[in-house]
């Protein structure tokens, strides 16, 4: 197992130092997922809930948490996106709705954490305006799904791909 990059030698929480980096183009794809129950789904979908157009305000409140990761998550760096996109798939058949903010820099470090911050925020955005209709709504299976750039190279999420116990 390899060293924690945010721990230094004393155990200290530090952040990295990417000064030595190259700069490269860095993309990131997240998803996730939000279930409800048929009549919230259905209102969604009719743009009849009553805190008015549901998907809209989510996928611009994804790309807003997308920008603002580093006052979020401890220890990340700022990161200049050039590109952040949040688009939502909508799953009649069993009642959910799946998020992916793709995030896109060229920089010293990746776009995973924006990725994922965009995602669960746009999937957060959707509980608040929806939790009215339906408070028994589960969030579930946020993950990346797709990371390129940067020295670690290209990453493609698969399922059962590693050992998660």
């Amino acid at each position: 197992m390899t060293a924690f990059t945010h721990i230094d030698e004393a155990g200290n929480a530090r952040m990295v130092d990417v000064s030595d980096k190259a700069v490269t183009a860095r993309e990131a794809t997240a998803a996730g997922t939000l279930s409800m129950s048929p009549a919230c789904f259905d209102a969604v979908v009719a743009h009849t809930v009553k805190k008015g157009d549901v998907l809209g305000v989510a996928q611009v409140g994804g790309i807003m948490g997308a920008k603002r990761t580093s006052e979020l998550i401890p220890l990340c760096h700022i990161v200049p996106l050039t590109h952040c996109q949040v688009v939502f798939s909508l799953q009649p058949e069993s009642h959910t709705i799946e998020a992916r903010c793709t995030t896109r820099c060229s920089g010293q470090t990746g776009v995973e954490m924006e990725a994922l911050t965009g995602v669960s925020t746009a999937l957060l955005t959707l509980y608040d305006m929806c939790k009215a209709l339906d408070k028994r709504m589960v969030i579930k299976d946020i993950h990346l799904v797709e990371k390129s750039g940067g020295r670690s190279g290209h990453f493609t999420f698969t399922e059962g791909g590693a050992d998660h116990a």
